[in-house]
Order: structure tokens, then C-alpha cells, then sequence
């Protein structure tokens, strides 16, 4: 037997408790490997676990007395305390740290070998011990892993603090938001909040450093108190002027956690302070397109007005290619001026431009030929952007608005052999809307030859998109009527529930997803109907106690759903937990 596999077998015996047999094994390794201390921890850990406590200290004491090493005297003082012999075992563990003292760089082993035995005070010890007498050295990272998990979070965050102030890079500061996500909630009162932007506001007050201001506006993020960290971003650009794209970002997180005055205000600032054109630009279109999103029609005026006004100033060229897409969608789906819409991005389309400039605009082109039912006219632009840009992101989106495309037309056939494709797409989103979409579909193929019932859902889809709500809200209703229990059934109580919330009809939009949890709760539309009962519940009808067992069922009986880290933090902030 080759000396890898006398090692493997070692381990599986000390694995699977049968430590009689992995002290043989062990013992014949270290013949071979005496200065091994693998394979002399795991003997001495065999001797202790079958509590044979005087072979294993005569194992260390031997070892000990050939080579000074510090971990052989924390695992002989571990042995002692193994014996409830705690004496003998803090006297070994100080002679640990008094190699330290010798030789500040021995905390590196010490520290690890006590952390390794849970003797955590001890191990901060070796640490802190070995920073003053060598400052130059740092185990902050070390101290904060410990006191998170010794529970002093205080400690914690100035420790991961200070690492960051003397390290300071993208990745270190990555892993800390992370590492302190854990930690904190949504919830500004929760006492981990409190304290970490207490230690950032005196940090801020005693030294001045964009590192804190940058923490207290991730910390407000995590709060969606983006009105804060929009105070902490114009801070921090007041003093390193170079790039305005944190505080786009910011605008972007407002606007899709539907924080719309604030996301407003955000991006009409970056509108008066940028100074070059292509942000001003960036800017000005997420605020007209956030502006049409909240408009009625008797606002729409105005934001034609705004629109020509940005083009009498900044031209239709190139540079404002994203806007005059956006011109199209607003000409199209607002203001149902669908042929002037497509009029205007064939302009566009004679514009120099390149080949994802263009695949842009030929999107747009075939989404309002869909939404005017030109389907075929519309297949011919999302392949064409599928042939000159092959599997690139905007050629999957191409690839799924064929699939859709399709299926509105009722060719379901065509539809799911490119879903299938899209199941493995690079793109989450797209993934995940291609499995959708494909699971509709061959859900509901088999159960009725001619696919009747399909197609009138396709045709709702197609009428919900057109934003014809209250006729499809009406098919939905026909389809429940005349095709009741059959497959299709929760999809279109799905459908029309979130045509419901469109509607502000809240009432029947509950009743629709109670519909689904009562007769369809093994199904896989289930967690969908619990996730949007809770989210009526919670951030619409401010009704939160009705929300928590909707939240609460996902995270017990659906630990695969996508909603389940959502639902799992909401749930635990509405119950007040403090995030440890």
C-alpha cells in the first residue's frame, strides 16, 4: 500500500470514530514522518477521544522536548483541560504566549492553534499581545473574526474598521459590506445598526476619511434611507470630484425600490452638477423615463415638451441614441402613436452606428411591432440581431422575444424549442424568464388537443402588454369560467391577481392569490402566492401582522423558492429579530 493511501485510510478511521484502528495507522505515518505534527495532533486527538489523556500527554512532552514549537504546549495544555485540569492547562497555555513575547511573528501559529481549540480569550490575547509589541504587524481581520463570534459586536466592527482604514482596496471592503450584512437589518432602530453608524459618525468626527462617509452611505442603503446616503455621496463627491456613477447608482437603487421622490431629486442633481455630456444625458433619461412612469395622461404634454426640448439642445445623434429610444417607447406605449414610433427609430437606424447601438434600436423596433401585432415583422429584427451578435447577452434577449413573440402568436411549438435553449443562458433574468415561460407552455400542451385555453392566455399576455388591462383581466376571467380545474387554472389567478394590483384593486387581487393557496398549495405557483399576499399585506395595505405567515411559509415550506432570502429577511425584520 502506497504511503498516500496508508494517510487516507488514517483518516477515514479517525473520521468514522474508529480510533483504536487510526492510532495504529497513525502511529506507522509518524515512524515515517516523525516532525509530521499532522499526524501527531491526530494521534493525540484519537488518544483523547478514547480518553487515553497519559499516552497523549506522553506523546507531547516527548515531542516537546526535541523542538520548541508553541502549538505542541496549547495541545498539551488542551489535554490537561480535557481532564477538567485547568491549572495545568493555563500554565501551558502561557508558556504559549510567552513565545510571543519573544518573537512578536509567533502569534500567526499561537493565535491560529487557540483559535482552533475555541480558547478564543486567549487567542485575542496572542493577537494583541503581538500588535504592541510590533505594531507594524495586524491581526485586526483576526480579532473581528473572533469577537463576531464571541458576540461583541462593537469590538467586531472597529476591528474590521480599522483593517479597512490601514488595507484599504475593493476587495477588502467588498467582503467587509458583506461580512457586516450579517449583522445588521433593514431596520434603522436595530440595535447592530445603531451601533455601527455611532462608531462611523465618531470616526468621521475624530478623522475625516471618504472611507467612513462611504460606509454610512452603505450602512443607509442597507436602511433605504437613500435621502441620507444621497447627503453621504455628495460628500464624498465634493471632495473627489472625479466620477458621478455611485451617485447614479444610488438614484438607480431608489427608483427600483420605488423610492421615486428621492430617486427624482437624485437624478436632477446629476443633471445640474455633471459636466460632460454623456451623464447629463444618462441623467436626463432616467429622469423622463422615471417621470412617464409616474405621469397620468394629462401629464403627458409636458414630457413631450421635455423631450423636444432635449432634443432642440443636444441634437438626435449618436450621443443621444439611448434617449431617442426612450422617445419611441414613450411615442408608442403612452401615447399609442405607434407608427410615428417606428418612424422615428428608422431615422434612428440611418444613424452610424454600431452593432449593439443598433441591435438596440432594432429591441425597441420589434417590441412595438409586437405590441402593434406585427409579429412577423418583428421576428424578422430579433433575428437579425441574433445573427450578427451571436451569444452575446443581447442576442439571448433577441432569442427570448422570439420565444415570446412566438408563443403570443400561438406557435407554441417554436416557442419552447428556443426556451430550451435559454434555459442555460448566461443571463439570470433571461434564464429564469425562458424556464417561465417554458413551463407554461409545456404545462398546459397536452391537457386539451387544440390548446384553446393556451392560447386565450397567450392572447391576455399579449393584451396585459398592450396595456389593454381591463380586457384581459376579462379573458383571464372567461378562461376561469370555461376551463375550470384545469391546468391553466392557478396561472390565470396568478395573472390576474397581479392585473389586479395594477388596478389598485387590491381586495380581489387577495382573493385571487387565497384562491391559489387553498387549491393549488402543492403546485409550483404556490410561493409566488404567498410571497405577493405578503407583499400586498406589508408594503400596501401597511398590515404587516397579516403578512409575517405568508413570509413565514416560504421560508419553511419552500427553501427553494427564489423569494426565499427575501422572504426570510422581511420575515425577520417584522418580527423584530436583532441580525447576529
Amino acid at each position: 500500500m502506497s504511503f498516500a493511501q496508508d494517510e487516507d485510510l488514517a483518516n477515514e478511521y479517525f473520521k468514522n470514530g474508529e480510533f483504536e484502528k487510526a492510532i495504529i495507522s497513525y502511529q506507522k505515518l509518524l515512524e515515517t514522518s516523525p516532525n509530521n505534527y499532522k499526524y501527531l495532533f491526530a494521534l493525540v486527538e484519537s488518544h483523547q477521544n478514547l480518553e487515553q489523556f497519559k499516552e497523549a500527554e506522553e506523546l507531547l512532552t516527548t515531542q516537546i522536548s526535541r523542538t520548541k514549537y508553541p502549538a505542541l504546549q496549547i495541545e498539551l495544555g488542551y489535554n490537561f483541560q480535557l481532564q477538567k485540569n485547568q491549572l495545568k492547562a493555563n500554565e501551558n497555555y502561557d508558556v504559549a504566549l510567552s513565545f510571543v513575547d519573544k518573537n512578536p511573528r509567533y502569534a500567526y501559529i499561537v493565535g491560529r492553534a487557540f483559535e482552533d481549540k475555541s480558547l478564543l480569550d486567549y487567542a485575542i490575547l496572542a493577537y494583541q499581545k503581538a500588535m504592541e509589541l510590533n505594531p507594524e504587524l495586524k491581526f485586526n481581520v483576526q480579532l473581528a473574526r473572533i469577537y463576531g463570534e464571541q458576540g461583541k459586536i462593537e469590538k467586531m466592527f472597529n476591528s474590521y474598521l480599522n483593517f479597512l482604514n490601514n488595507n484599504l482596496n475593493e476587495s477588502y471592503l467588498n467582503n467587509t459590506k458583506r461580512i457586516f450584512s450579517d449583522f445588521i437589518s433593514e431596520n434603522p432602530e436595530n440595535e447592530n445598526n445603531v451601533l455601527l453608524r455611532k462608531i462611523l459618525l465618531k470616526k468621521l468626527q475624530e478623522t475625516p476619511n471618504l472611507l467612513w462617509n462611504e460606509m454610512l452611505s452603505w450602512l443607509f442603503i442597507q436602511q433605504k434611507e437613500y435621502n441620507k446616503a444621497f447627503m453621504q455621496e455628495k460628500a464624498i463627491f465634493a471632495r473627489n470630484p472625479v466620477s458621478l456613477s455611485r451617485i447614479i447608482e444610488l438614484g438607480d437603487n431608489a427608483q427600483e425600490d420605488k423610492r421615486y421622490n428621492t430617486a427624482i431629486k437624485i437624478f436632477t442633481h446629476i443633471t445640474e452638477t455633471a459636466q460632460d455630456t454623456e451623464t447629463i444625458l444618462e441623467a436626463e433619461n432616467k429622469l423622463i423615463n422615471l417621470e412617464t412612469q409616474l405621469a397620468n395622461k394629462e401629464g403627458y404634454n409636458s414630457i413631450q415638451e421635455k423631450y423636444t426640448s432635449l432634443f432642440d439642445t443636444y441634437g438626435k445623434f449618436t450621443t443621444t441614441l439611448d434617449l431617442q429610444i426612450s422617445y419611441a417607447n414613450f411615442l408608442a406605449f403612452n401615447l399609442n402613436k405607434t407608427s410615428l414610433a417606428i418612424t422615428k427609430l428608422r431615422e434612428t437606424l440611418k444613424l452610424p452606428l454600431s452593432k449593439f447601438q443598433e441591435a438596440k434600436v432594432k429591441l425597441t423596433l420589434g417590441d412595438i411591432l409586437v405590441f402593434e401585432e406585427r409579429f412577423n415583422e418583428a421576428l424578422i429584427y430579433f433575428s437579425q440581431i441574433q445573427r450578427n451578435l451571436k451569444n452575446s447577452t443581447l442576442s439571448q434577449e433577441a432569442r427570448f422575444k422570439v420565444a415570446q413573440t412566438s408563443y403570443y402568436k400561438g406557435d407554441f411549438k417554436w416557442a419552447e424549442s428556443q426556451l430550451k435553449i435559454l434555459k442555460s443562458s448566461t443571463t439570470q433574468l433571461i434564464a429564469n424568464d425562458a424556464l417561465d415561460l417554458m413551463l407554461l407552455i409545456t404545462d398546459n400542451k397536452y391537457e386539451d388537443s387544440t390548446q384553446t385555453a393556451l392560447k386565450l392566455y397567450a392572447k391576455a399576455d399579449l393584451m396585459a402588454y398592450q396595456n389593454k388591462t381591463d380586457e384581459a383581466i376579462t379573458l383571464l376571467g372567461t378562461i376561469l369560467e370555461e376551463h375550470k380545474g384545469k391546468s391553466i387554472e392557478d396561472q390565470a389567478l396568478l395573472k390576474q391577481a397581479q392585473l389586479f394590483e395594477d388596478k389598485k384593486q387590491y381586495n380581489k387581487a387577495i382573493a385571487n392569490y387565497q384562491n391559489i393557496i387553498t387549491n393549488y398549495s402543492d403546485d409550483i405557483l404556490a410561493d409566488d402566492a404567498y410571497f405577493s399576499l405578503a407583499e400586498v399585506y406589508n408594503n400596501i395595505l401597511a398590515e404587516p401582522e397579516k403578512a409575517k405567515p405568508f413570509y413565514e411559509k416560504i421560508i419553511f415550506n419552500h427553501e427553494d423558492s427564489i423569494y426565499y432570502v427575501e422572504a426570510r429577511k422581511k420575515y425577520r425584520m417584522l418580527r423584530g429579530d436583532t441580525i447576529n
